[in-house]
């Protein structure tokens, strides 16, 4: 016999169920109360808030939600998560989530001998429950954070989480699928990645859910704990159906010495809200932001990056790239924020953004806060159409406008994708920004828009292909 569905909306008897059906340490069961009270006390963004001037949540109906599924282990699925293209890739582990349940889990025997723990969130707070009550939701993204975040406090389902121990270099990849294919469901994946000193991984993860009505939502939390001299080159995909309401925050604490490199690539959802943040807390820390978006149709895409220095000789290097097209809108704000302390920080922001259509729009909004008088930072944005003398350049080659408008997008995009760790899912998102863009341009192939302004700064990969560089192109 079935156990009954879980009750819709976040609600007291929502939160009540969900501690009664899960078995959980004492602990844990009273922090989710206590993020539930967060939620309760923290207000509903509204427009007249600065971070949300530009997002409008009232299409959002968390009422109709259901917020959590059976439990968050389950047993073996059907076919894989893992792409098949990434199949023959050589990785530390695998780790599939489907609707909050570990379908799959494996860890080289080599890590595991090494002391390496990788696997569901659920199973290791059973397994090793003080690493993660140490880390879970503390000092990195307490419930406290944000509305959204105490939400996720209370009611967070599953997740991965990831242990290097001191000195260990892990020389592969791992991977993580949370997939979400019931609709009318809230995903809550939290992932918690802890790193001992000296050590090293490489973690790559996707969130993915099909294309289905009712309204989904998805509040996930993402916290990184870099010990020091530790490296982590740390991937997110946001791959959410076109019905999904997201909301999420990636957030890593460097201590001294340590290197992280964070790539940030959202491809889906109806609405993606999300901060991305480095808090630079020890000496000598260094960060690299690596960020792509991709909008058409009516999405809405908002995003928040901290560059947060407060310790010196810490340097930070923020890179964010959009391409929209339709209707679709882009929100980029960013901030670097030296503390007073932070001396000889270094610290550079960018964000850029290509419009193919006349109806897609990109705000961005740089900022910088800077309290040390010996500093270098800097930052700047773009935001323009596909440029005419480039088209034109490219064209004059008998190449039709469509195929030109799809070498521009992809010089401008490849540099971002060319970063990620795995060959599979570069070779995926190269094929699907590939026929977006098609779809986007083929219709307006023959549109005159010689009248329109240019804006972006040109990329020579698309030129550097045909053996040139446009005019006025970087060196």
């Amino acid at each position: 016999m079935s156990a009954p569905a879980a009750p819709r909306g976040f609600t007291d008897e929502a939160i009540a169920d969900l501690l009664r059906r899960r078995d959980e340490p004492a602990w844990m069961r009273e922090r989710r109360q206590a993020a539930w009270e967060a939620y309760q006390a923290i207000p509903m963004p509204v427009r007249t808030d600065e971070e949300w001037r530009r997002t409008d949540l009232r299409p959002l109906r968390l009422g109709e939600v259901e917020p959590f599924g059976m439990d968050g282990a389950g047993g073996p699925g059907g076919e894989s998560l893992l792409p098949e293209a990434e199949r023959d890739e050589r990785l530390a582990g695998f780790l599939g989530i489907r609707d909050a349940r570990a379908v799959e889990r494996r860890l080289d025997d080599v890590w595991a001998a090494r002391g390496v723990i990788f696997t569901d969130l659920a199973t290791a707070l059973r397994e090793h429950p003080e690493l993660v009550r140490d880390h879970f939701m503390t000092r990195n993204v307490p419930a406290t954070d944000s509305k959204f975040a105490a939400l996720h406090g209370a009611f967070w389902d599953n997740g991965a989480f990831l242990y290097v121990p001191r000195g260990v270099v892990v020389d592969a990849p791992f991977r993580v699928v949370v997939a979400a294919d019931v609709p009318g469901r809230a995903s809550l994946p939290h992932t918690l990645i802890v790193l001992g000193e000296g050590s090293q991984a490489t973690y790559v993860e996707t969130f993915t859910s099909p294309d289905l009505a009712p309204q989904g939502f998805s509040s996930r939390v993402a916290e990184l704990f870099l010990g020091p001299a530790s490296h982590l080159d740390y991937a997110s995909v946001q791959h959410w159906g076109r019905s999904v309401f997201d909301f999420h925050t990636e957030r890593a604490l460097l201590e001294k010495d340590s290197t992280l490199v964070l790539h940030s690539i959202e491809m889906g959802s109806r609405l993606s809200k999300g901060r991305v943040e480095s808090i630079m807390h020890g000496p000598g820390s260094n960060a690299r932001l690596i960020g792509l978006y991709f909008g058409d149709g009516s999405q809405h895409l908002d995003r928040y990056t901290l560059q947060d220095h407060q310790a010196p000789n810490a340097t930070s290097d923020l890179l964010f790239k959009g391409v929209l097209t339709d209707k679709a809108r882009s929100v980029y704000s960013g901030l670097i924020r030296v503390h007073p302390h932070a001396q000889k920080t270094d610290a550079y922001q960018k964000n850029r953004n290509l419009l193919l259509s006349r109806t897609a729009r990109a705000d961005s909004i740089p900022n910088l806060e800077i309290g040390a008088n010996d500093v270098r930072c800097t930052h700047g944005a773009t935001v323009g159409k596909v440029d005419e003398d480039e088209l034109f350049y490219i064209m004059c080659r008998g190449i039709t406008r469509a195929d030109a408008t799809r070498l521009i997008v992809e010089g401008f995009v490849d540099p971002q994708i060319e970063e990620l760790p795995i060959a599979g899912l570069r070779d995926a998102l190269k094929r699907e920004i590939g026929a977006r863009v098609g779809a986007a341009v083929e219709p307006i192939a023959d549109e005159p828009t010689a009248d329109e302004p240019a804006g972006v700064e040109p990329d020579t990969a698309a030129a550097a292909a045909l053996g040139a560089s446009p005019a006025g192109a970087p060196a």
